[in-house]
């Protein structure tokens, strides 16, 4: 493998996070209660693995061919809105456990956090299935992160808060399309053309 320092670096950095996340939900499915919770764990584990073993044979250079994977949402049932709200305990120091609510927050950083990162180290790739390895697990982060905040906003932990129907007009009333006239002009003036 031929690639910029740097690229190794980063790539070696997610190998790291990807193997530790594996344990770390491991750990967690095995200390959830809610078997939904616990499903949604393992199978985000299993992707977790199968994204390790594809960075390590693309490192190893056994001929992983690393393409786009588009996202696949789940259709899930999600409130928005402060409807049933659940209160959070107050934290323990010294526990011996972690709840479900605890366990669900940890793995939803954990998720946005590897989204976040996943696209930086795509943007400093040069190589292609480096930038493409990057970018495909910066969207399997996001859709993990959905899945658990699906779950987290099913059982009142996450409600997001909501503007009034004034409100909301307001913010979507605030830009304006351009008009088709706009644009030609404004792409006759650069050297821009339409396809």
């Amino acid at each position: 493998m031929n690639v910029a320092a740097h690229e190794l670096l980063e790539t070696s950095e997610a190998l790291r996070t990807k193997a530790a996340e594996i344990e770390q939900h491991g750990m967690f499915a095995n200390q959830c209660q809610d078997q939904n919770l616990k499903s949604i764990l393992m199978k985000h584990q299993q992707q977790m693995i199968m994204a390790y073993q594809q960075g390590v044979n693309l490192m190893n250079g056994k001929g992983a061919q690393v393409s786009h994977i588009a996202p696949s949402f789940q259709g899930q049932q999600t409130n928005t809105g402060m409807h049933r709200q659940v209160s959070m305990s107050a934290p323990m120091p010294n526990t011996q456990s972690l709840s479900d609510q605890t366990m669900a927050t940890l793995a939803l950083n954990a998720h946005k956090a590897g989204a976040m990162m996943g696209m930086q180290w795509a943007n400093e790739c040069v190589d292609p299935q480096l930038r493409m390895y990057h970018v495909n697990g910066a969207n399997l982060c996001q859709e993990m992160a959905y899945e658990i905040w699906a779950w987290m906003n099913q059982n009142g932990y996450y409600q997001p808060s909501t503007f009034s129907t004034t409100q909301t007009s307001q913010m979507t009333e605030m830009f304006q399309p351009m008009t088709t006239t706009m644009n030609m002009n404004r792409m006759n003036q650069t050297g821009y053309h339409m396809q």
